[in-house]
């Protein structure tokens, strides 16, 4: 799927919406990662996404590009992998998000990759994070997987790749800049469409397209 660009009132301009997807096993962070990126906050009793949870961000690359994430954030409990197509078709990027202190957390994740690299749109963007590196920095006995293999692994596939907290904000913003810088603004023009946010399945009792709380540590 195609973003969509317009002019701004400063001569030269942009303006491009892309829609985005979060995959991960089930308490990796990522709706922890979103609600820090989205709303800056940091919540450690969060319930987990029940289907999906929808959010917007915008972010400036510079005085004359803005970027304007709209973001699916999974839930990651088995019971809704046959969903998840619903939400990374036509995505322009996705952050696949694994745990740093738990092992099998990396390989559902490369699970996710493959799947993406399989079936999503040709051209999307993944990015790989490796999450609560706090707990780690506290105590370096808990990391599960380190730096150098997954860094390895992102490479190979093709990935951008960064380690994050969404406790302490570390490199969250970082990666969603770097995702925006990687996406084909050039190419956008005026043929693209915009992201649909109603596009998917939203299970939760909640009405569509309105996520704020319930959502982290999945």
């Amino acid at each position: 799927m195609s973003s969509r660009v317009s002019t701004g009132a400063r001569p030269g301009a942009r303006f491009a919406q892309f829609k985005l997807v979060l995959l991960g096993e089930s308490a990796v962070g990522k709706s922890s990662l979103v609600l820090r990126f989205v709303k800056d906050q940091f919540d450690d009793y969060r319930e987990s996404t029940i289907g999906a949870a929808f959010l917007t961000q915008t972010i400036s690359l510079d005085d004359a590009t803005t970027v304007k994430f709209e973001i699916w954030d999974t839930a990651g409990q088995e019971r809704y992998k046959s969903l998840a197509p619903m939400y990374y078709r036509n995505a322009n990027c996705a952050v696949v998000v694994y745990d740093i202190t738990q092992a099998s957390s990396l390989d559902k994740a490369k699970s996710w990759v493959k799947e993406l690299q399989r079936q999503a749109n040709e051209n999307i963007i993944i990015a790989l994070a490796g999450n609560k590196s706090d707990l780690v920095a506290e105590h370096p006995d808990k990391r599960a997987i380190t730096t150098a293999d997954a860094e390895a692994y992102a490479r190979e596939a093709g990935l951008l790749f960064f380690e994050t907290s969404a406790k302490t904000a570390e490199n969250v913003r970082e990666l969603f800049t770097a995702i925006a810088r990687k996406l084909p603004l050039e190419q956008a023009g005026n043929r693209g469409m915009r992201a649909n946010p109603r596009q998917g399945v939203d299970l939760r009792p909640e009405a569509p397209g309105t996520q704020g709380g319930g959502a982290c540590n999945c």
